[in-house]
């Protein structure tokens, strides 16, 4: 889907700065679920999408996904899969696409994502 009159316009990333894009549609929705929730935490975590996606302070709330879900598939690259928890219940996950120096957004919703619950 392309921008249309009143999308909101999300800037270039500058250098040394990644490009943060959704991976489908679902994402693109739970991302504006989540930010409706918790404003301020959703602009967080873009930003730490956008600066260091790759935390070398990894915490539990920021932290590469282990097991099966440690890498993701998008546009046939296979990526290392990050979390991101922005409320309690609420998560990003995000592919790191170092070729196209971009985070693939493939997850984002108010819920526990229940694939975690698998692996």
């Amino acid at each position: 889907m392309s921008a249309g009159r009143g999308d909101r316009v999300a800037p270039p990333a500058p250098e040394g700065q990644w490009e943060v894009r959704f991976a489908d549609a679902a994402s693109a929705k739970g991302w504006e679920n989540l930010a409706q929730q918790a404003r301020e935490n959703t602009y967080r975590a873009w930003l730490a999408m956008r600066t260091d996606p790759r935390s070398a302070m990894e915490t539990s709330r920021h932290h590469r996904l282990k097991g099966s879900l440690a890498h993701g598939s998008h546009r046939g690259r296979t990526c290392e899969q990050w979390q991101i928890e922005v409320t309690g219940g609420g998560r990003v996950w995000y592919l790191l696409d170092d070729a196209r120096n971009t985070c693939w957004i493939t997850f984002a919703g108010t819920g526990h994502p229940r694939a975690t619950d698998r692996s």
